[in-house]
């Protein structure tokens, strides 16, 4: 299980290990060059593809990705079957290529709500990857942070009803193992293209010391530089974990 950061110090280096992104913007690059918002939604994949083989190569050991949040269901229905479309897609062509690699596909979130030949796809796109240990890359798709918080507690007293009776032995070291991403670490680097400050329900509880990063660059946009410079700003970051700068120097020097 990944430590907690509100629990425990983690271990850092110069590049993050877990990078986690909002994939925002595609609509407004396509708007901006008077093309249908489903568009950018399909360049969009590109900047994928991008990411995974940049993080791969330099040392990122998690990689996830929000392309999906329960809350866009509220999008035009076009918009919305596009990108089950563009999900479908993906998987059936991307999956020999992320094999390659050495990557190891997870998908989170409520994904009862999918068509049952996408629910297929994505269980044979985690099978078949199930090996592989160069990077994680995890989809978030239909995923959303409360829900994630309220699935895990649900599960937990399914486990462990007596903790409705008496509810002080619930502690966050009894209900992380329940929550989507229990054998991942916490981000370190949390990056939201597209201009927006925000996190947008997404891993709520798993960013509690993540550090944050904006760019107005929209995601169809953002590639290996792009990516390089988060990281360039990531190491000018000083991970205190709520300790002071005196102690963080103090642990380094030594």
């Amino acid at each position: 299980m990944a430590i907690s950061s509100t629990r425990e110090i983690p271990v850092t280096g110069a590049t993050p290990t877990h990078v986690a992104i909002v994939m925002d913007g595609n609509g407004r690059w396509a708007h901006a060059r008077l093309l249908p918002r489903t568009a950018g939604h399909a360049k969009g994949v590109q900047s994928v593809r991008r990411a995974v083989e940049t993080c791969g190569a330099a040392g990122v050991k998690y990689l996830t990705l929000f392309a999906f949040s329960s809350e866009n269901w509220r999008r035009p229905a076009e918009e919305v079957s596009l990108l089950m479309r563009l999900f479908v897609q993906a998987l059936e062509r991307e999956v020999a290529r992320l094999q390659d690699q050495g990557v190891r596909l997870h998908v989170v979130g409520d994904l009862s709500a999918f068509e049952p030949k996408l629910q297929e796809l994505i269980a044979q796109a985690q099978q078949k990857t199930a090996n592989n240990d160069k990077l994680h890359l995890t989809i978030a798709a239909n995923y959303g942070g409360r829900w994630d918080i309220l699935q895990a507690t649900r599960a937990l007293l399914r486990a462990r009803p007596d903790l409705a009776a008496d509810p002080s032995g619930l502690d966050e070291t009894s209900l992380a193992p329940y929550l989507s991403m229990a054998w991942a670490p916490e981000p370190d680097l949390f990056i939201r293209t597209g201009g927006e400050q925000r996190i947008s329900n997404f891993l709520i509880w798993q960013m509690a010391y993540t550090e944050l990063y904006f760019t107005e660059c929209y995601w169809p946009d953002f590639g290996e530089p792009e990516l390089h410079q988060s990281f360039e700003w990531y190491r000018t970051r000083e991970r205190r974990f709520g300790r002071t700068s005196a102690q963080v120097h103090a642990v380094t020097a030594s």
